[in-house]
């Protein structure tokens, strides 16, 4: 889970990214890419991390999950997981530094939508030096929405990859 700094999980938090020492900048560029792009965190997925505001799309969750992985903040992911298909586990692997995200196909999932697919490749660094790995997931995510809040379901059948 994200190291939170300050009072609670409010705009005031600073979070350390996921394999670095240094906080996270609410203005840098948002690690999701930005939505739209170049956004910074504070003006991205920052509020949805911080739960001053809910996704409007299935796409803005997808970003807010693969940020909320990016931090190593199991509970972000924790909450956006659909209880019928939530592990008891959701904590990322701390030692997983996520560099990169690319959202390649968006099918329904707007603000008007109950479901949605979100197809993305996600980029990983693990290690250092002669140790260092490079990886990459990909996976179309189902989505639905439940009480007027967007949810991760789980991979498409067939889906390449699980990040969640």
């Amino acid at each position: 889970m994200a190291e939170t700094f300050g009072n609670a999980r409010g705009s005031q938090a600073w979070l350390k990214v996921s394999g670095s020492e240094e906080p996270l900048d609410p203005e840098a560029p948002c690690p999701c890419g930005g939505l739209p792009a170049g956004s910074s965190f504070a003006a991205c997925c920052g509020p949805v991390i911080e739960g001053e505001r809910r996704p409007e799309t299935a796409e803005a969750l997808m970003r807010s999950r693969y940020t909320a992985y990016a931090l190593a903040d199991g509970m972000h992911l924790f909450v956006t997981w659909h209880p019928r298909t939530r592990p008891e586990s959701v904590d990322p692997e701390p030692w997983v530094r996520w560099v990169g995200l690319e959202v390649l196909d968006v099918v329904g999932g707007g603000a008007r939508d109950d479901t949605g697919v979100v197809e993305f490749r996600a980029t990983w660094l693990a290690g250092e030096g002669r140790t260092r790995q490079r990886g990459q997931i990909r996976e179309r995510s189902r989505f639905e929405r439940r009480a007027g809040r967007w949810f991760y379901v789980g991979p498409e059948a067939g889906s390449a990859g699980s990040a969640g």
